[in-house]
């Protein structure tokens, strides 16, 4: 049988470049209007008994080449089962990784991916759940809804806001793990939230580039999280309609949910040198942090980003911003393509699961603290 690559699907990115025997050669395809690339989504059928290599040649040039050593793709034989490839190597800017296929179509991915049918089921799913409210906040550039859920009754407002940047897959699995548990009637920490606060959730920021497959980009290839200063209808009206959202409700916490490509753990990444920075006001975030190393072996505080010097924090991006804009404590998640290095699964690396476990334990921190 003839050997067939193909990405001309729902999040799908690759580009053939040859064939030859059981060795496939591929290429990233760039974000459109923009030089960003990792992501890739792919399948390949007739090849059922045979290894197959696959070697990314222009693994060198994407957006965070420095994250490939130590990283394993992702395949599966149904699309709802993700597990890591045996190994990989990155060598001379060329990932390269083999896979045996079992099966007569075999999909790969950076990340399990999160399609925008999948997106469309938990909307139609989380609408139809008691005491929630959906509305329609605006459309991306290639028309597509900017979803938002509402709930709870209490003073406090709460957004908890993912995938700004589509290739981060993790965020919107994270989101549909913290609407199952905000939706759960049985769930005391959901009673608690709900009560004492009103919790706004977008699940998906960049339905374009999720789509499109891009990594980090919207259908203009802009990056959405440096657009929080001055969106605009032409750029950005994803960021436009959720920031006009925020300025009509105010923000006391929010969750910018995001996935890491170089740091094997869960971390939280906060607003350290916006002009207001008070250290009673950073207090409350840190105590969030400490509090959440210390309800989930799934996140840790020792590895992270270097925070920004006093006045230099970039108010483009949606956690400065808004902890700037409204006093609100903010935070940036950061979940890992690799592995949680600190609690490993050999098997499935950091995955859906327990992408929405972490969603839990946050929920179950914030009713605490909040």
């Amino acid at each position: 049988m003839t050997i067939d690559v193909n990405a001309a699907f729902d999040s799908g990115n690759i580009e053939l470049v040859a064939i030859d025997g059981d060795r496939v050669d591929l290429n990233i395809r760039r974000d459109a209007g923009s030089d960003f690339y990792q992501w890739f989504h792919f399948r390949v059928s007739g090849a059922k008994g045979r290894t197959l290599t696959f070697r990314l040649l222009n693994a060198g040039g994407a957006a965070y080449a420095f994250g490939w050593p130590g990283y394993r793709p992702r395949v599966s034989g149904d699309r709802a089962h993700w597990a890591m490839v045996g190994a990989s190597t990155y060598n001379d800017g060329v990932l390269t990784f083999s896979h045996a296929i079992e099966q007569d179509v075999v999909w790969f991915a950076y990340f399990a991916p999160y399609s925008m049918e999948r997106h469309q089921d938990l909307i139609a799913r989380i609408a139809g759940a008691e005491g929630v409210s959906h509305r329609t906040l605006g459309h991306s550039l290639d028309g597509q809804a900017i979803d938002c859920f509402d709930l709870g009754t209490g003073t406090k407002q709460v957004w908890i806001y993912a995938r700004q940047h589509p290739g981060e897959s993790m965020a919107e699995w994270f989101m549909e793990g913290a609407l199952e548990a905000l939706t759960d009637a049985d769930d005391p920490v959901a009673v608690t939230l709900r009560e004492k606060a009103t919790i706004h959730l977008v699940p998906n920021m960049n339905p374009d580039g999720s789509r499109r497959g891009h990594l980090r980009t919207n259908a203009a290839g802009v990056n959405l999280n440096r657009e929080w200063h001055s969106p605009s209808a032409e750029r950005s009206p994803e960021v436009l309609c959720v920031r006009d959202a925020m300025d009509a409700t105010g923000v006391d916490w929010a969750i910018d949910v995001h996935g890491d490509e170089a740091i094997p753990a869960n971390f939280l990444a906060g607003y350290e040198g916006i002009p207001s920075w008070t250290d009673a006001h950073g207090e409350r975030f840190y105590d969030y942090q400490r509090r959440l190393a210390e309800a989930t072996p799934l996140f840790q505080t020792e590895q992270g980003y270097d925070k920004a010097p006093a006045g230099r924090a970039n108010l483009a991006m949606s956690t400065n911003q808004l902890a700037e804009r409204f006093g609100a404590v903010s935070m940036t998640l950061e979940m890992p393509f690799k592995d949680h290095d600190p609690s490993p699964d050999p098997v499935e690396g950091w995955s859906p699961d327990r992408s929405k476990a972490l969603a839990r334990a946050c929920l179950k921190v914030l009713a605490d603290v909040i």
